[in-house]
């Protein structure tokens, strides 16, 4: 029913479409497109989120699924007098591992200019400090590639504060069937409902209840799904699994978050989706995320009378550059399936 050379390509493509937080029309009308194509018809709310409706046995019940199509990214704050742009962050990208990326530069007239980002001290002969500056967002700037010395010149080119910068997400997938990449969170999540949506079109299959999967737009600044339609009882928040210190997931397995940063989730659905997992077989991990929040929580923050769960594919080094596999996207989609 895995369609893994398909859920890839979609991904990669995805990823290569441009989609900070506040700047996803393009990527939300590529899934658009996609799914419209498998024959799904679509709404998109006033906020941009984008809402696909799928009928099911029981027509009481309607289960809510989402993943976010918005990225980390950065903004111009300033334009220095050198012609260099200063910067801030939306959402929280771990700013150490920006220095030296190549990024684009979007005016409000869709103009794409390319720079790099740099530390302030960039050069080992030059700077005494340039091994050991901070690369926080104060000390990282943009040098554009453009013949600029001067805030009139960056100006003249028509880029001003607030445009959107974009850094290069560098998709690599190896033939060990791993995926590196910038925004495995969430886009890895996005392909992994789009497959969903799929199979249960081109197979056939009628869900257990209602469904509406939420493709959200503003989940990395915190207010991704923070509205919901009414109807909806219980929201699955499909993100990303993480690993490191005390974690049990891993880059194969499909992760079931009990707790995170807004508290407990559903103590019955999650334990639903254990033993979905335990009666699949699959690769699975329940963990434990003080440092998270999800769509599911912005939810049920804003107020939503719902059961909530979270579960993903394990992602290595989030909000860095990032790594998962193709066994942790299979094993995400196969319990998906199984919840549905």
């Amino acid at each position: 029913m895995f369609k893994k050379e398909e859920t890839i390509s979609f991904l990669t493509e995805l990823l290569s479409i441009n989609s900070p937080s506040g700047y996803t029309k393009h990527a939300v009308d590529y899934v658009r497109e996609t799914l419209e194509e498998v024959g799904y018809d679509t709404e998109t709310t006033p906020k941009g989120n984008l809402i696909v409706s799928v009928a099911g046995q029981d027509t009481k019940r309607t289960r809510g699924l989402s993943a976010h199509i918005d990225t980390l990214g950065l903004m111009v704050r300033s334009i220095n007098d050198d012609g260099t742009l200063s910067l801030t962050k939306i959402g929280g990208p771990l700013t150490p591992t920006l220095d030296g990326e190549y990024c684009d530069i979007i005016t409000r007239d869709d103009k794409v200019f390319t720079g790099t980002i740099l530390s302030k001290s960039p050069s080992i002969h030059v700077y005494k400090d340039a091994a050991t500056k901070e690369r926080d967002i104060d000390n990282l700037i943009v040098k554009l590639d453009e013949r600029v010395s001067s805030k009139e010149d960056v100006k003249g080119l028509g880029i001003q504060n607030g445009d959107i910068i974009a850094y290069d997400p560098k998709v690599v997938v190896t033939d060990s069937g791993f995926v590196k990449s910038r925004f495995l969170d969430d886009k890895a999540s996005v392909a992994i409902l789009v497959s969903v949506l799929k199979a249960l079109k081109t197979e056939d299959i009628l869900p257990a209840t209602n469904l509406k999967f939420i493709f959200s737009t503003y989940e990395e600044v915190g207010h991704g799904a923070s509205w919901i339609p009414e109807d909806i009882t219980e929201l699955l928040a499909v993100d990303m699994g993480c690993i490191g210190l005390d974690l049990e997931c891993t880059e194969f397995d499909a992760s079931i978050c009990a707790k995170d940063s807004s508290g407990p989730y559903d103590y019955g659905m999650t334990t639903d989706l254990i033993n979905h997992a335990k009666r699949k077989e699959l690769n699975y991990a329940v963990d434990i995320y003080p440092m998270y929040g999800s769509d599911a929580s912005a939810a049920l923050r804003a107020g939503a009378n719902i059961k909530g769960a979270l579960i993903g594919p394990g992602v290595a080094s989030s909000h860095g550059m990032e790594r998962t596999h193709t066994e942790a996207i299979r094993n995400t989609f196969e319990l998906i399936m199984a919840y549905i």
